[in-house]
């Protein structure tokens, strides 16, 4: 019975390497495809990511990739899909740190990249949203706007912000409250008051 297990993980290992794109190829494409993108990939993530000096290594992590998810099958065409993976690992780096990069999004559409994604009339709603809610932060005072981007973005915790700030963690959170209750207005469009008023 154990000869019989460990020909079932042979051959299924052989069927696993019969399905996988050759060597040469896989080069080929890559170097044909893959490598004349660098500038634009590069131009990607220097708009996507704050930290300069991530960029070459997360380059490089997209190549890693996008290498080896092509080792089962070459996508075809290359562009759309050497972006999904710029994208996914620049979301996944900014899920482990914290930070979310709203430009992200939008330099997308000036690539003219092709991607799973929703349908048109989604992406834009979810663009608009994306663009109010920033232009509603703008509209914050700058004290409140540091204070909710660290906290509601970046997501520090409130001693974190005060500790940076110089501030008590109760102003923290009164400027927490107060600017979440504004940009709720702001996207609503009620103005502040308006409650009151019946």
């Amino acid at each position: 019975m154990a000869e019989t297990h460990h020909s079932d993980r042979k051959s299924a290992e052989e069927a696993r390497r019969e399905t996988l794109v050759p060597a040469s190829d896989l080069d080929v494409w890559f170097i044909q495809e893959v490598l004349p993108l660098e500038a634009d990939v590069m131009q990607f993530l220097r708009r996507s990511w704050q930290n300069a000096s991530d960029v070459e290594d997360l380059c490089q992590e997209v190549y890693v990739r996008t290498y080896e998810a092509a080792k089962v099958r070459l996508p075809r065409p290359a562009r759309p899909f050497v972006f999904t993976v710029a994208r996914n690992l620049v979301i996944d780096r900014a899920r482990r740190e914290h930070v979310v990069p709203i430009e992200a999004v939008a330099d997308l559409e000036q690539l003219g990249v092709a991607l799973d994604a929703p349908g048109p009339d989604r992406v834009v709603l979810a663009r608009d949203e994306l663009r109010l809610l920033q232009a509603a932060i703008d509209r914050l005072p700058p004290r409140r706007r540091e204070v909710v981007i660290l906290g509601r973005i970046e997501g520090l915790k409130g001693r974190e912000i005060a500790a940076r700030l110089g501030i008590t963690e109760q102003t923290v959170g009164e400027h927490l409250t107060e600017g979440i209750r504004a940009l709720t207005d702001m996207l609503l469009a009620e103005p502040q008051g308006a409650e009151g008023k019946s």
